[in-house]
């Protein structure tokens, strides 16, 4: 009967592998973060597009600075603009979102926008 050791080096392994998977989600939810953002912050204005028949530009652009304001987003984000052809609504903003990786910081434009035929 031949008796076998066991090594230690698959230990090491699973430490460094777990050590990836840790950062890339630490840095990942940030990444995430900013774009859960954009796509609720795009949903708003979708959700004020439908109802454009009966607000008024200005209602809509102050509940979308609100709502801006109250999930955090940048000052540019509540730079909301409407514009409207007959039956027709167009609304946008531009802004920008600072995104830090590892030995990387980049800006990211972001601009979200919808049209809505009433």
């Amino acid at each position: 009967m031949v008796t076998r050791t066991r090594r230690g080096s698959g230990r090491a392994g699973c430490l460094v592998t777990l050590l990836i998977v840790a950062a890339g989600g630490y840095f990942g939810l940030g990444v995430g973060n900013v774009y859960w953002n954009y796509y609720q912050y795009r949903d708003r204005m979708q959700q004020e597009a439908r109802f454009a028949a009966s607000r008024t530009d200005g209602v809509i652009k102050r509940r979308l600075i609100m709502y801006a304001d109250s999930i955090g987003l940048p000052e540019g984000a509540k730079h909301v603009r409407v514009r409207r052809q007959q039956r027709h609504v167009y609304i946008w903003a531009e802004y920008y979102e600072n995104i830090e990786l590892p030995f990387i910081s980049k800006e990211l434009l972001l601009a979200p926008h919808v049209e809505w035929t009433f």
